[in-house]
């Protein structure tokens, strides 16, 4: 017994007529009529009742289609979960990152995820908040790893969360507030501050007007800076001091002193989002190798 001969036997049971299944399945009368009488010659009883003008199912047919349907469908499950393990392992995934908020996630995250998955390229884009965004919708990223942002501006997308970071004061050395071991937000309000833009990091502005509505003064912003290698080199110059999130210390080393709020500050969350409709095998392995690395003391 062969899977097309249980094919051609719930077709005909279906249609309830030779001819009308013979056309479904693309094949000729008579050769479908020759495989169903093969069929019922392997398994030893008649399938259908025959006349001049119809077929009906016998009662060992009516017990029997089921059954063959639930062999064919099986047969179908296995190539698809088959041709998944193939997609899974071979093929490209585009991920989005912001540099300041996965330098301790991505390196790690990447090692294992090629480790397990040598054939998929992981193609990286440093992009910032808004072009993460658009990408994701346009499905020319796979996934992103960003801050987390108001529901209203994740519409349409899915997302976990990774990991959280305190905020923290970042310096040069010879700032006057790098003696401190911690800055109030009166402290800082009078200091020019060094931030990211406006116009690609909304949300970071939006934060900065949280954090700062109880000192009832904004800090005069010095400078705006697409990324934050721009924004480590002018804190280093002295031009201002950055809020930023703490593991941003591993990427500084002594150039800057990351130093602790006086003050309750939400923590900086951390997330993985993509479009669900567009999330392929890789990029969902990808993730699931994210938040692994990230429960990772």
């Amino acid at each position: 017994m062969e899977l097309r001969h249980l094919r051609y036997f719930v077709a005909v049971a279906e249609e309830e007529n030779v001819s009308r299944a013979a056309l479904k399945l693309h094949v000729s009368q008579p050769g479908i009529s020759r495989q169903i009488r093969d069929l019922e010659d392997e398994i030893g009883f008649q399938l259908f009742e025959r006349s001049a003008k119809s077929l009906r199912l016998t009662g060992a047919g009516k017990v029997f289609l089921p059954e063959a349907k639930a062999v064919l469908q099986h047969a179908e499950d296995a190539v698809k979960k088959a041709r998944a393990a193939i997609s899974a392992t071979h093929g490209e995934i585009h991920v989005g990152y912001a540099p300041s908020l996965t330098v301790q996630i991505l390196p790690p995250t990447l090692r294992g995820f090629q480790g397990k998955f040598p054939n998929v390229r992981v193609a990286l884009h440093d992009l910032s908040t808004e072009e993460m965004l658009t990408q994701l919708r346009s499905g020319k990223l796979s996934v992103a790893l960003m801050v987390r942002l108001e529901q209203k501006m994740l519409n349409g997308l899915d997302f976990q969360e990774l990991t959280r970071y305190p905020m923290r004061v970042a310096v040069a050395p010879k700032h006057p507030l790098a003696k401190l071991k911690a800055i109030s937000l009166a402290q800082l309000a009078r200091e020019p501050i060094i931030a990211y833009s406006r116009e690609d990091y909304p949300e970071y502005h939006a934060m900065l007007a949280k954090i700062f509505a109880p000192a009832g003064r904004m800090p005069r912003i010095a400078e705006e800076h697409d990324g934050v290698s721009g924004i480590v080199l002018a804190v280093e110059s002295g031009s201002g001091f950055a809020l930023v999130p703490s593991c941003v210390e591993c990427m500084v080393g002594p150039r800057l002193k990351l130093i602790p709020l006086a003050a309750e500050v939400p923590e900086v969350p951390v997330i993985a989002a993509w479009k669900k409709e567009m999330l392929t095998e890789p990029a969902k392995q990808f993730i699931a190798t994210a938040v692994a690395v990230s429960k990772k003391p």
